[in-house]
């Protein structure tokens, strides 16, 4: 008769050794918070991420996308590779938290929690280094710059992120304030949004503000169509599939006395659907376009189509949501789509990919991602561990 041999079950392996590392990964996390660092110019983060892993003794590559890390570890057979992700950079924001360990660099903020995301991919490393023996395939540890809208995926991608070894599967996370520390959470399908961006230059007919009948008003005309781009959602797009278009800036003239030449406009679409998508940006086009005729004004219309919507993948959420349950509990619960953008899409595309979703909401706070006094419950940095280690474990022995 066989019997359970406790040793072969993960799950208290995972729990002792997350819990010997954590009060390190809380002093990584808390150097990286005070050391915020813009897309591509992680040049301090990635020098803590490659020490970190030459300390673990990971094999690893710096440079990939300029500032990114690609560590590697080997199980003792052979087998697939599952690429886990965490992005690195920090956002133009001025600090407000009050935390002793708060930004250091004046205007710029971890307000979107990358720093969280870097520590908690660092102890899966040191995690699942001792457990390689027990693998059958590869963890390819990619630790991301510019994740905040300035291509730091395809950065990667471009230098060759998909090879040596080939990524067979792809696993991210991202930490979620309105979700109590100790949840995770998962969306099936179109799980984030597609993150295009226009911009509109609304040109006219400079003059005295005096007179404006000898002018052709950029800034009216400017005004008009952005009230006629909220009719885009409202009118054009079909109710039950999602989309946003929002102006984000706008900006024309000097002075009070002076109509202007020109008037941009800046905006941003989110869907989750190819034909929504397609829909918004023709409406946006032809509204931009119409000014001619109504407003005797031209409009040169720039749009640019950013990163494609996370589409999760069941190959990859059920196993991951399946390790989540074997390790913690019953902690896991089917969420919403956002229209959050999220570049790790581009991944996602091009091999199975799926997005976990992982509490980090302090008791009797209600932040929210990219605002100055954010603060996240660093206890989610080791569950984050347990679960992704999990994943990994289970994925591959």
């Amino acid at each position: 008769m066989q019997t359970h041999d406790p040793r072969n079950d993960p799950t208290g392996v995972i729990a002792e050794a997350t819990s010997r590392i954590e009060p390190a990964l809380i002093a990584i996390r808390r150097d990286l918070h005070a050391h915020p660092e813009l897309g591509f110019e992680e040049h301090r983060t990635a020098g803590v991420v490659a020490r970190e892993l030459t300390r673990l003794g990971i094999p690893h590559r710096t440079g990939i996308g300029r500032t990114g890390v690609v560590g590697l570890i080997e199980g003792d057979r052979p087998g697939p590779c599952l690429a886990i992700r965490a992005d690195m950079d920090a956002l133009p924001i001025a600090e407000q938290s009050g935390l002793p360990f708060a930004s250091t660099v004046p205007g710029l903020m971890h307000a979107c929690g990358h720093d969280i995301h870097t520590t908690t991919l660092l102890g899966v490393a040191a995690v699942l280094r001792d457990l390689a023996p027990r693998l059958a395939g590869t963890v390819k540890l990619v630790f991301q710059p510019a994740e905040e809208g300035l291509g730091g995926m395809q950065a990667m991608l471009d230098d060759g992120l998909l090879n040596d070894p080939p990524i067979d599967r792809a696993l991210g996370f991202h930490n979620h304030p309105e979700m109590p520390v100790g949840r995770f959470g998962f969306v099936r399908g179109a799980a984030l949004a597609a993150s295009d961006r226009f911009e509109i230059t609304v040109h006219g007919k400079s003059g005295h503000a005096a007179y404006p009948h000898t002018t052709i008003d950029p800034i009216v005309a400017a005004a008009n169509l952005v009230m006629q781009l909220q009719t885009v959602v409202s009118r054009e797009t079909p109710p039950l599939r999602p989309a946003v278009v929002t102006v984000g800036a706008i900006a024309g003239g000097t002075t009070h006395n002076i109509i202007p030449d020109s008037v941009l406009i800046k905006g941003t679409v989110r869907t989750l659907h190819a034909e929504v998508r397609d829909l918004a940006e023709q409406a946006i086009r032809r509204l931009a376009a119409g000014m001619a005729e109504g407003m005797r004004t031209r409009c040169d219309t720039v749009y640019r189509r950013g990163t494609p919507p996370l589409m999760n993948d069941d190959r990859v959420l059920d196993p991951t949501v399946a390790s989540v349950r074997a390790q913690l509990g019953d902690v896991v619960a089917e969420g919403e789509p956002s229209l959050g953008g999220e570049d790790f899409a581009l991944l996602a595309a091009r091999v199975p990919g799926f997005q976990l979703r992982i509490g980090s909401g302090a008791p009797g706070r209600a932040d929210k991602l990219h605002n100055s006094a954010y603060q996240p419950d660093e206890a989610c940095i080791a569950l984050g561990v347990q679960a992704l280690a999990r994943a990994a474990v289970d994925a591959l022995e």
